[in-house]
């Protein structure tokens, strides 16, 4: 690939992780198992590993090997982008709490207990577009003054753009999560039934 067309790359890796995260580690943390939740506290904590290798270990090592040079650091600099790793982690948390809990509720109201399950993908990713936009138009950080506020309002066609992103995202996520609870919830039949009906009958 053009070295001009990289971003485009990264781009598609970016939306290939954050979209592949919630089913990723919904499924880890139903596979861990364990009581009262534990198996998915196990999940974040194999997050936060993965976090520790790529977003610590490996930076230490490209500015320690002087492949990269120390910036000079700022207060502000850093108190956001540490808010900004707060957030990625609260977010991973409040995953598997919103997957526990919609279970939870599932089960007390519902047949099915991945019912309410189905609804956290699609409103995170619907949101979030959303939310992000809402926080442009009214937060303007400049170099050394990040309390800077305004209203800076995009045009209609932007606003008609993001819901429309939304809300086909939001539309795209449950259908794929309706689908999957429809085939998990068939039930497969035993082997002894199975063997029943192959069995051919007795002859008279």
């Amino acid at each position: 690939m053009p070295e001009k067309n990289m971003w485009l790359f990264y781009v598609a890796l970016a939306g290939l992780s954050w979209g592949s995260y919630v089913p990723l580690i919904a499924y880890g943390g139903s596979e861990l198992g364990g009581k009262a939740g534990s198996g998915r506290m196990v999940a974040i904590l194999c997050v936060g590993v993965a976090y520790f290798l790529i977003g610590v270990a490996f930076p230490l090592y490209l500015f320690l090997t002087g492949k990269y040079e120390w910036p000079p650091f700022s207060f502000s600099g850093l108190t956001f982008s540490g808010l900004a790793g707060v957030a990625g982690a609260v977010g991973a948390l409040c995953v598997i709490f919103a997957t526990a809990s919609a279970r939870s509720a599932a089960m007390d109201a519902k047949p099915d207990p991945n019912y309410y399950k189905l609804y956290i993908a699609p409103l995170i990713f619907g949101l979030a577009p959303v939310i992000n936009t809402l926080v442009s138009v009214f937060w303007h950080p400049q170099k050394g003054a990040p309390f800077h506020f305004g209203i800076e309002m995009p045009g209609w066609k932007l606003w008609v753009g993001i819901i429309l992103i939304g809300v086909g995202a939001a539309l795209v996520l449950f259908s794929k999560e309706e689908n999957e609870a429809s085939h998990s919830a068939v039930p497969k039949p035993t082997a002894s039934v199975a063997l029943a009906e192959t069995k051919p009958e007795p002859k008279l």
